[in-house]
Parts: C-alpha cells; structure tokens; sequence
C-alpha cells in the first residue's frame, strides 16, 4: 500500500491534471452503480408503462383492459408517494 501510496504522490507531483481526469473518470463510472437515486430511477421507470392505453370501447369481454382511462390497474405506485 505503500508503494501505491508513493506512486500516486510521484505521479500528482508529475502530472496533476492526468490524475485528476484520471480519478473524475472512475469517479464517474462508478457512481452510477453506489447511487440510491440509480433503484428509485429503476423502479419508477418498471411502474410507467412504455405504451400508454388508448381509449377503447369496452364490449365486455376485455378484463384486463380499463373501461376508462384513469382507472387505475396495473402496478400501485404507492412507494413512490412514501419517498
């Protein structure tokens, strides 16, 4: 470790700019990953459906689809209130 620790000096004292992209670039890809805000993103976007419903006219033998566009099926999105 401490070799890695005096590498890290040599090379800040040599090419500050280098180690400071260096470190914002893995900064950057591992912050997606270690992020909270990355599950809630995730479970907002499984709830919101990718097709939005057309109005339809229900004849009865259609369960699964509303018979009005703001009735509510499909997921509750209840933990999102709870944020």
């Amino acid at each position: 470790m401490a070799g890695f620790g005096a590498f890290l000096k040599n090379a800040w004292n040599k090419e500050p700019v280098i180690v400071a992209s260096c470190a914002l670039g893995l900064l950057g890809t591992a912050l997606p990953f270690i992020s909270p805000l990355s599950k809630y993103t995730g479970m907002i976007n499984a709830a919101v459906p990718y097709n939005y419903p057309v109005p339809m006219r229900d004849d009865g033998n259609m369960p699964d689809v509303p018979a009005h566009p703001c009735e509510a099926k499909g997921q509750s999105l209840e933990w999102l209130k709870k944020l």
